[in-house]
């Protein structure tokens, strides 16, 4: 795939905004877009140096390819212009992530009346004290992870982080409660609703 190909995938225009319909393969589209972002050398060395420094002054390349790596991150919707500047977008991993675990558009049931209840643009805005409660909290969580796939600790905590600040506490639930299996700090889904 080409740089061309890759910057075609899941546009999200100029502001950084995203137009998100819910349908997975836009969601699929948009998480490919900032991987194939975060995959190019130039783009990753831009960023980094914006992420570390405020500025993409440091990132060694030249300016005419710095500014074309930072069009295309604002086309990705990982930075934005600010001022005379730019900054990163570190909201668009969360928008990517919640995206994937979006609940269905009208509640139908009663587990998915109490996500929308705990969910506050995204977050968590308490987690849940009584079980039944928790549980339809957790099953919506563990839908960001992938079935089959190892995660490292670090990795599950960036997942969680995205969700609520007491991510070892939403990790030890899930272990729990069986939705994310653990051994030498490895983690994997083992449970929950599955997304087909």
């Amino acid at each position: 795939m080409s740089e061309h190909d890759i910057e075609g995938i899941g546009a999200t225009g100029g502001t950084g905004e995203t137009a998100e319909t819910g349908e997975t393969g836009e969601i699929d589209e948009a998480v490919r877009r900032v991987l194939g972002l975060l995959y190019q050398e130039d783009t990753l060395r831009v960023l980094s140096a914006l992420v570390l420094h405020g500025s993409a002054d440091g990132c060694g390349l030249a300016p005419d390819a710095a500014r074309r790596a930072l069009e295309r991150l604002e086309r990705g919707g990982l930075a934005v212009r600010e001022g005379a500047g730019w900054r990163v977008r570190r909201e668009r991993f969360r928008e990517l992530l919640h995206a994937g675990a979006r609940p269905p558009a009208a509640p139908v049931s009663a587990e998915e009346r109490v996500v929308r209840t705990f969910l506050v643009e995204g977050r968590l805005r308490a987690i849940p004290t009584r079980r039944e409660k928790r549980l339809a909290v957790l099953n919506y969580i563990a839908r960001a992870f992938e079935p089959g796939v190892r995660y490292a600790e670090k990795d599950v905590n960036v997942v969680l982080r995205a969700f609520h600040d007491d991510y070892a506490a939403l990790r030890r639930y899930l272990i729990d409660e069986g939705l994310l299996g653990r051994e030498n700090n490895v983690y994997w889904r083992t449970g929950g609703i599955v997304d087909v």
